[in-house]
Formats: C-alpha cells, sequence, structure tokens
C-alpha cells in the first residue's frame, strides 16, 4: 500500500478500509505531480469540500518536472561544530512563469539563521518572521508578481522551499546557511549531511482535524520520482555537490565516507573533502567520520560572549572502559519494522542486526520479538527465558519476516513497553530495541508514551536505511534513556550493532546532576540523559557573564563518578549562542510531547525563542522578497511541488505496485515516451548547475561587502 496517505473527511477509518490496496494504489499513482495554473487574482485553492478523499501525498511522479534543482553544501567543521550552507539552483526550463516547493532534510539538531535569495545581479537578504506572517509576506509578494522565496520548518528534521514567479528560462538561487554540532562516540567524530525525504507514513487516527490533515500534507505532499524515469536524466535528479573543509583542532586519522566515493587533499588538522564524482543523486545521506590522530578528547569546551550574555558548550565523556563493572540480569524487547519503507536493503538490513543480537542473549535474560507493519506480531505472549530453543524460535522468526504494509509504529512501542515477563524486579534492567527507518509523520504520540512509562523502560533507536527520520530516532532514545545507532548499509550491521550491543551490556552513568560554583547557567538540556561509556554528554548554557567551575557528576555502577570544567578555559566560538536556542526549542518541544506545556504556551515560547536568536522553528520562517515586479501583469503562475527520490536501496516497485509499472512504462508508455523527449538534460559536469550556483554565490559575497560597506557608512 501506498506509504503515506492524508484526508479531510469526518470518516477517515471508513474510508481506510473501504480502499484495498490495489485501489489505493491506483488512486496515488493519479496524484502524481501537483501542478495547478491560476490567474493573478484567483482565489486560493481551499482543498476539497468535506467528506471528500484528499489524494496529496506520495503518489508517483509521472512527468520530469519543468523546474530542475541542483544543490551545491559547502561545509566547514571548526572544532565540534559544522557551518552548513545549502544552495538551491531553482532552473525553470519550461515556457511558463512557474512557483516551485520542494521537501528537503536537514540535519535534526541544526539550527537554520540564514536565507539569502539571488536574482540575476541582486542578492536579496531573507528575514526572519513568524510563520504566519512569513507566509502572507511571502504570498502577497507571489500575487504581485515578485519573486519571493521562503523556508519553513516543518519538523527539525524536515524543511520546505517555496520559490515564486521564476520565469521562463530563469534560475534562481536559494541560499540556507545552518549550523549542527558533531557527533560523538566512542572516540570517533561523525558529520551527517541528510539528502533525501523518505516517504511518510501517516495513520489514519491521526487525521481528525484539518490542522492535522494540513500538517500530513507538510510533510507528506512531494511526489516521488520512479527510479526509471529518473534514469532519463543524465545528470539524475536533485545532482548535489559536496565540499567539507575538516579543521576539527587536531590532526585527523581514519577519515572515512561511508557511502559515498571522496576526495581528501590538505594537511591533516585541515582536510578537504570533495565528492569524487563531482555530484551524486540525492538518494542517501552522505556520512564523513574521522578519529584523533592523537589521545582521544575527552572535553569540549567552546564559548560565545554576545552582547545579550554568554553562551557555553560542554562536551563531557564519561569512562569508556566499564568491562570490569558487573552486568545485571536484563528483560529486553526488540521490535522490528517490517512494513512497506522497509523493502529492499532496509528489511535485510534489519533482519541481519536483530539476529545478530540476538545472538548476544544470556542465560539470566529474559527476551521478546514484535514485529509490525500495519499489523503487530508478538513473538511470545510475554518475554521469556533466552534458552537456546526459543532464541533459536525467534532467530527463525526474524527471517522469515517480509516487507510489507503501512507503518504503525505505536501500538508496537506500547506493545514494548507493556511487556512484563521479566516481572518487576528492580535489578532486571528493562531494554528496547527499537529497529526501523522512523518514516511516520506522528513523533509526537511515540515520545508521548514513552515519556508515560516514566522510565521503567530504556529504549534504544536503530535507524534502518540510507536515510532514516534522524529526528524521531534521537528523540526517542533521549526520553527513553538510551541511544541512537544507525545502521545504513548491509556491510555496516556488525560493525554498528557491536558498539550498541556493548553498550545494552554495561550500566550507563545515571542520577546524573549539574552545578556550577561560583556562576549561574541556564542550561539544556533541562531533562538529563542518562550517559553511555565512549558517548559524550553535550551541554550547551547561558549565562549573564560566564565564570566559575562546571561540575558533572553521577553513578556507574554504584560508584560516584564526577568531571569538573573551569569554564574560564572554554575556546572562542561563533556558533554557541544559535546551539542554545536550537536546543531550547527542543526542550519545549519535548514538554510538549510529555504533556508539560499545552499547545499554546508551547508555541509561543517557540515563537518567542525563534524571534530573539534569529531561527527557523515550527513558529519562524525566513522570507526574503524581491521589490521589483517580474512577471508581466496577465501572465499565469504554474505551480509544482517537485518530486523526490526514493531513498537508495528502497524497493520502489514493492512500495507503490502496479501503479509504479504503469508510470514507469507499462500502460500508458506512449506517454512516457513523450515525456521523455520533452526532457531538457541536466548538466553532467560542474559547468552547469554548479557553474550558475559558483556565479551566484560569487555574486552572494559581493552584496554582503557591499550591504556591509553601506552600513560602515551610515554608522560613520
Amino acid at each position: 500500500m501506498p506509504h503515506s496517505f492524508a484526508f479531510r473527511s469526518a470518516l477517515i477509518p471508513v474510508a481506510v478500509l473501504a480502499l484495498g490496496a490495489p485501489v489505493a494504489f491506483a488512486l496515488h499513482a493519479t496524484a502524481a505531480l501537483a501542478s495547478d495554473e491560476a490567474g493573478e487574482d484567483a482565489a486560493p485553492d481551499d482543498g476539497p469540500a468535506a467528506g471528500t478523499l484528499m489524494l496529496r501525498g506520495q503518489g508517483i511522479a509521472q512527468a520530469l518536472p519543468a523546474v530542475r534543482l541542483g544543490t551545491d553544501m559547502e561545509v566547514n567543521v571548526t572544532g565540534q561544530v559544522a557551518r552548513v550552507r545549502v544552495t538551491q539552483a531553482f532552473r525553470n526550463t519550461s515556457d511558463k512563469w512557474m512557483e516551485a516547493s520542494y521537501l528537503y532534510p536537514l540535519s535534526q539538531d541544526g539550527t537554520v539563521d540564514s536565507l539569502k535569495m539571488v536574482v540575476g545581479q541582486r542578492v536579496i537578504v531573507g528575514r526572519i518572521q513568524p510563520r504566519e506572517k512569513a507566509r502572507a509576506t511571502y504570498e502577497q509578494a507571489k500575487a504581485s508578481g515578485r519573486k519571493a522565496g521562503l523556508v519553513e520548518q516543518q519538523r527539525p528534521n524536515m524543511f520546505s522551499t517555496m520559490v515564486a514567479n521564476v520565469g521562463p528560462g530563469e534560475t534562481v538561487l536559494i541560499a540556507i546557511e545552518y549550523q549542527a554540532p558533531v557527533a560523538q562516540a566512542n572516540g570517533t567524530f561523525s558529520l551527517r549531511l541528510p539528502l533525501v525525504v523518505g516517504p511518510r507514513y501517516t495513520p489514519p487516527h491521526t487525521l481528525a482535524s484539518d490542522a492535522a490533515v494540513a500538517d500530513a500534507n507538510a510533510v507528506t505532499a512531494a511526489p516521488v520520482l520512479d527510479p526509471k524515469l529518473g534514469a532519463k536524466l543524465n545528470g539524475g535528479l536533485n545532482p548535489t555537490s559536496i565540499a567539507v573543509r575538516l579543521a576539527p583542532g587536531f590532526d585527523v586519522a581514519n577519515l572515512i565516507s561511508r557511502y559515498h566515493r571522496v576526495n581528501v587533499s590538505g594537511a591533516l588538522n585541515d582536510r578537504t573533502i570533495r565528492l569524487a564524482d563531482s555530484t551524486v543523486p540525492a538518494d542517501r545521506d552522505f556520512v564523513l567520520e574521522w578519529r584523533s590522530a592523537s589521545a582521544d578528547p575527552t572535553l569540549g569546551l567552546f564559548a560565545q560572549h554576545t552582547a545579550k550574555g554568554d553562551y557555553v558548550m560542554a562536551s563531557v565523556t564519561p569512562p569508556a572502559d566499564l568491562s570490569a563493572l558487573p552486568t545485571p540480569p536484563r528483560e529486553m524487547v526488540f521490535v522490528i519494522d517490517n512494513s512497506g519503507s522497509m523493502g529492499g536493503d532496509s528489511m535485510d538490513e534489519a533482519k541481519a542486526s536483530l539476529i545478530h543480537a540476538l545472538g548476544t542473549l544470556r542465560p539470566q535474560d529474559h527476551f521478546n520479538v514484535i514485529r509490525f507493519d500495519d499489523t503487530m506480531t508478538r513473538l511470545f505472549e510475554h518475554s521469556v527465558a533466552a534458552t537456546p530453543d526459543q532464541v533459536a524460535l525467534a532467530r527463525r522468526f526474524a527471517a522469515s519476516l517480509e516487507a510489507q504494509g503501512g507503518t504503525e509504529m505505536l501500538p508496537a512501542l506500547r506493545a514494548a513497553l507493556a511487556d512484563a515477563g521479566g516481572g518487576s524486579d528492580p535489578d532486571v534492567l528493562r531494554q528496547i530495541v527499537f529497529m526501523t527507518d522512523g518514516e511516520i509523520s506522528n513523533e509526537r504520540e511515540m515520545m508521548a508514551a514513552i515519556g508515560a512509562d516514566g522510565g521503567r523502560s530504556h529504549v534504544f533507536m536503530v535507524g534502518i536505511g540510507s536515510a532514516p527520520n534522524d529526528y524521531l530516532m534521537e528523540r526517542m532514545s533521549t526520553i527513553g534513556g538510551g541511544v541512537y545507532t544507525h545502521v545504513g548499509a548491509p556491510g555496516e550491521v556488525a560493525a554498528k550493532m557491536m558498539p550498541l550491543l556493548d553498550v545494552l551490556s554495561h550500566p550507563a552513568v545515571r542520577d546524573l546532576s549539574v552545578r556550577v560554583e561560583g556562576g549561574s547557567l541556564d542550561l539544556t538540556p533541562s531533562r538529563l540523559p542518562d550517559v553511555y561509556a565512549g558517548r559524550p554528554l553535550v551541554l550547551v548554557g547561558r549565562s549573564d557573564h560566564l565564570a566559575g567551575t562546571l561540575t558533572v557528576s553521577g553513578r556507574i555502577g554504584g560508584k560516584l563518578w564526577e568531571r569538573r570544567v573551569d569554564l574560564a578555559a572554554a575556546l572562542p566560538s561563533p556558533a554557541v549562542e544559535k546551539l542554545w536556542a536550537r536546543r531550547r526549542v527542543t526542550d519545549i518541544e519535548a514538554d510538549r510531547a510529555l504533556g508539560k506545556l499545552d499547545d499554546t504556551a508551547a508555541d509561543a515560547e517557540i515563537e518567542r525563542v525563534g524571534m530573539e536568536n534569529g531561527i527557523v522553528t515550527g513558529r519562524t520562517s525566513l522570507v526574503a522578497v524581491d521589490e521589483t515586479p517580474s512577471r508581466p501583469d496577465g501572465a499565469r503562475l504554474t505551480r509544482e511541488e517537485l518530486p523526490i527520490n526514493l531513498p537508495a536501496g528502497w524497493d520502489f516497485d514493492g512500495l507503490f505496485g502496479q501503479a509504479a509499472q504503469r508510470a514507469a512504462g507499462g500502460e500508458g508508455s506512449g506517454d512516457l515516451a513523450a515525456m521523455q523527449a520533452q526532457a531538457l538534460e541536466l548538466p553532467q559536469t560542474a559547468t552547469g548547475f554548479l557553474g550558475v550556483i559558483g556565479k551566484g554565490c560569487a555574486l552572494l559575497l559581493a552584496g554582503l561587502a557591499g550591504l556591509a560597506g553601506l552600513m560602515r557608512r551610515r554608522a560613520a
């Protein structure tokens, strides 16, 4: 069945039950690529009348887009923070005036704070506005024929860009910038650049209001391009170039690009990494990992002084070797996603990960296995002793699984949290290992369910596939007192699961507390997580004046552990303020999900933080408007939702069924041939859209230099 639905109807459950899989596939195939023509004074489309089926969502893009998109990513890693500039080139290959929208991912803990639009020789700098005001500003500019760009957050790791009034043959550049902390675990640093949004499943029970339908549409509106059709584009859909300057403050060793071939140059403490193939299709995340050539750093301390106050980021790592500590008996519940989105490589990775984990069970442990799609099966009624015959049965069960159906995660999570086969012995450690791609739209329900567990269970998320929903994985792990691990390719199962299983077999640093002597800090996260061996606790704080000693303490296996940090020793960093603001928003969202804040209070506080710190949030957006009208009076505007690639390793035919075959050349193959004949080739080398982006960036820099000069003259 298709992976996402969006309905507006009071009879949603009835509509879902009435749609058999073949019918649903056929209906979603007709959704395809959204393209609405409207006159300049046309009334906005309010959608279908109440009671009708709303067929937006991941259909199949049955035509190549008229607006072609190319993306360039320029990354600077300094210390433990990455600053990323994403430049998107929207090129109109048609003879119509176009409005284009594109749904794309960013780092789940990234902080978007800059938008610049390049139109011809002009650079327009975007402004942060409250979400509704920014949308109104954009719509007004669109209606008046002016070029405009809008960046909105749909989820902390999912954003949308809209560009209005791109003329025939024109290219408009949209450059956004964000920063994110570099991840660290067991001495390995890693940078993940998400490149594609996986199709998401929307549980029908969540669509009980117009607001819920609008939210579902926002995260599922982009059609998916059939790879067979995308192959007709010589440059691929959304060709992406990536360049990383890596200056972490130490000599780099063991530099690895997990999923893309790269060329590396420069000194050991200042490396430059570029794609070996110049561009790649945006169909899987880019992941870079490295270590220090000397001793593993155990403390990172950075500070930023601003007119609003001082900000500090401290990364404190507990001891890496806890092998001497006893391991308590465990009750382990393994949850595996076998929904349709897991078809292909993802299902193989999940099954291999589960089988690998089952092999680590000990006789004193209890366990269970739960599998889910839009149905659910418990292998045992409750957790059972990990005897050889029961483990062998579980392995056979795992090997038999096949991907199909929708992604109903919530019932499986609740079943895992409720499993009580291990009894109520406080010395038994309850651990849930949840293997999924996480491609759902009801993240808040998942977090609320974990919060309701009251900390009885520890939840460890294993993200499967080339483009998992990192935001959901990280938040479920943090609220559940566990850690998140990503398995992105079949060959990684052992390498990624072994460190996780090691974490599962040793106690965490518990009863964490943080205090500041000789000063004060407004710290995030407000709810301190459990911390595991080799994985740092990252604290970000705000103070009127940074001073004193930061002390982090806790207990490991019943023994006191403590680390003291002199805040005056912090290294300067220009990034800490924005990171603090993003972490504060994350705290607010967590309180909302856990029922500590209602929606009105949460929205107001998020908007305040976003406006005060100039960042994009769920309640603030970036908008840029060219004051010069460009679309002639009376010229019609065509809207196009640009398709996304299917994440690498996903099974397109298994996900979309017969409708995919029709779009790819079964029924209607003559129409496909006509589409191919009309298609314009994307550039095959860096002289195409990259050249346009390069010229645009030069204009952008020149424009900023001129703006700075003007400001200096005005100040004088």
